[in-house]
């Protein structure tokens, strides 16, 4: 028996080490509906979001610039929201995706947008939607 015996199986590639950084419950007055009187005012939505950030292999050295910065990302989901009128929640929550894929290493995202005050007995109403980049499957 040799003492260093050859693999038939091939080294197992690691894969990359991702992070989860999430937005939860961020409520914004935003106008949208294809409604008459929906056009006339805002509505408050409700938008959560679950981003699989791809980890950098250098240390993160406790260093804001080491991170995908969540008030960032914050930051550009109010201007998007709340930019101009949408008609329907699948577009905003479709842009909203679109925005958080362009971050920094950002793979995937699952964007929750719900409107809050459409039906007096549901507490929401609206969609969810997964995404990823198109380099990642």
């Amino acid at each position: 028996m040799s003492a260093n015996p050859v693999s038939t199986h091939p080294a197992a590639t690691p894969s990359p080490k991702a992070r989860r950084i999430f937005i939860n419950d961020l409520v914004l007055d935003c106008l949208i509906g294809v409604h008459r009187h929906e056009r006339d005012g805002t509505q408050r939505i409700r938008i959560n979001l679950d981003l699989a950030v791809l980890e950098s292999p250098n240390p993160i050295e406790d260093r804001l610039s080491n991170v995908l910065c969540y008030e960032n990302v914050i930051v550009k989901v109010r201007e998007l929201a709340t930019a101009g009128h949408v008609n329907l929640v699948e577009t905003l929550a479709e842009r909203l995706a679109n925005l958080c894929l362009s971050e920094p290493g950002v793979q995937s995202v699952k964007v929750r947008v719900e409107k809050l005050d459409v039906f007096a007995d549901a507490a929401s109403v609206g969609i969810e939607i997964s995404r990823t980049t198109r380099s990642h499957h």
